[in-house]
């Protein structure tokens, strides 16, 4: 089987390792990383290459139309078209959608001017959550105690200066107080199936501190999550979803990702993306092996049902990011403690180096070449394991002025989380 990933990043990275044990990959345009691990890349658009499955990594070119694209050449595609990826492009359009499920999630209010959202800030308690409607690349969110800052960050984001289009209409929600989990399944227009719990940690800073970023690191499965708990997601949370996308006429394929806070009223849903989450696939990837490239053109095709997907052991993922993150990003810095092949010079056993924002400099060096640069993913048979086995890996890597969390996964092990 022949399979095209398209994207850049780290997520498209895991994809196309876990494809590529089963499977022939491409990927377009891929990154430098990838191909010194032996991955196939070329700048060759998706619509341009024969392939049995192509699957999408990012969301943008979903919201822009490239799955219905492919599909109208007779290819299988792992995405959903514009109609599906609504849920993602709009985040008013996602409320909307979940009201009309019945989802249960945080009450809100839709605005597009200035004063108007201000008067409905302050009816609010603490926490103050503003998000922009369009894509931000994960950074479209603030989540703060302060009154102050929150009023600040509606205007930033209605005048165009903090996001552009993307901030010309905001979302006001309240802010959900529990523990957060991802829940990412696959769905194949009539069935859902759903993937290993995963935590994802997106604030930059060590306990939660900081601003949002894309993602500082992740862990799967959550192993305090108990089935009784992800039943109930599955049941009140995606369950509905399918119902809807269906009375809506929307044959949805790929991945849906539920952002979900686990209340003391139940699971509420934050956000819903429709690809893979990054970094959460890449510890998905590793527990599922060669099963990948089955279970994803099962979705693509609507087999979902006669495939199954049984995860194995733990895995640890610790990104590390470029001097300035998430603010800004510095290019060019020199990467230590890399092989040729990018992976790491003295090896761990169950180790992968996943390439998110890399580059090759005139000397055949890797350097920084983005936010998050790269995304060091440990597998073991149990999380305390995996993740002392990330951190042993992160600490022979360095670059001028990294940025990490250290706290990946820190109370999960102690029973705390």
């Amino acid at each position: 089987m022949r399979v095209v990933v398209v994207g850049s990043g780290g997520r498209e990275h895991a994809l196309a390792w876990g494809l590529s044990k089963s499977a022939d990959v491409i990927v377009t345009p891929g990154n430098a990383g990838m191909a010194a691990h032996g991955l196939t890349c070329t700048t060759t658009p998706a619509t341009e290459l024969d392939a049995d499955l192509v699957v999408i990594g990012p969301e943008q070119p979903l919201v822009e139309g490239l799955a219905e694209r492919l599909r109208a050449q007779g290819k299988a595609v792992l995405g959903p078209n514009t109609d599906g990826a609504q849920l993602e492009g709009s985040k008013a359009f996602m409320k909307d959608f979940l009201a009309a499920a019945g989802v249960p999630t945080a009450t809100y209010g839709t605005f597009s001017d200035v004063e108007p959202a201000l008067a409905f800030l302050e009816t609010m308690a603490p926490p103050y959550v503003i998000k922009t409607d369009g894509l931000a690349a994960g950074k479209g969110v603030l989540v703060t105690e302060s009154l102050d800052e929150a009023r600040s960050d509606v205007r930033d984001k209605l005048s165009g200066d903090a996001f552009g289009a993307a901030g010309a209409t905001i979302i006001i929600e309240e802010g959900l107080i529990g523990e957060e989990c991802s829940m990412m399944v696959l769905c194949d227009g009539s069935t859902v199936r759903a993937l290993a719990t995963s935590q994802d940690f997106k604030r930059v800073g060590d306990g939660g501190t900081g601003p949002n970023t894309g993602g500082m690191g992740a862990y799967s499965p959550m192993p305090h999550v108990a089935t009784e708990v992800a039943d109930d997601m599955m049941d009140r949370v995606l369950g509905p979803t399918l119902n809807e996308l269906q009375r809506r006429g929307i044959d949805y394929r790929g991945v849906l990702y539920a952002g979900v806070m686990l209340t003391a009223n139940g699971p509420k849903l934050l956000e819903y993306n429709v690809r893979f989450g990054d970094p959460e696939t890449e510890v998905l990837i590793p527990l599922y092996t060669d099963q990948v490239a089955e279970l994803l053109l099962a979705t693509a095709t609507g087999r979902l049902g006669s495939v199954d997907a049984t995860p194995s052991g733990v895995a640890v993922t610790v990104v590390l990011a470029s001097h300035g993150y998430p603010e800004s990003s510095r290019r060019g810095d020199i990467i230590t403690g890399l092989a040729a092949t990018g992976q790491l010079a003295e090896p761990i056993a169950g180790v992968t180096v996943f390439h998110a924002g890399t580059a090759l400099d005139d000397a055949g060096r890797f350097v920084t070449n983005g936010g998050r640069v790269l995304a060091v993913t440990a597998h073991a048979d149990s999380l305390v394991a995996a993740r002392e086995r990330a951190y042993q890996a992160v600490g022979q890597i360095d670059f001028p002025g990294r940025v990490l969390r250290h706290d990946i996964a820190e109370l999960a092990t102690k029973g705390l989380a």
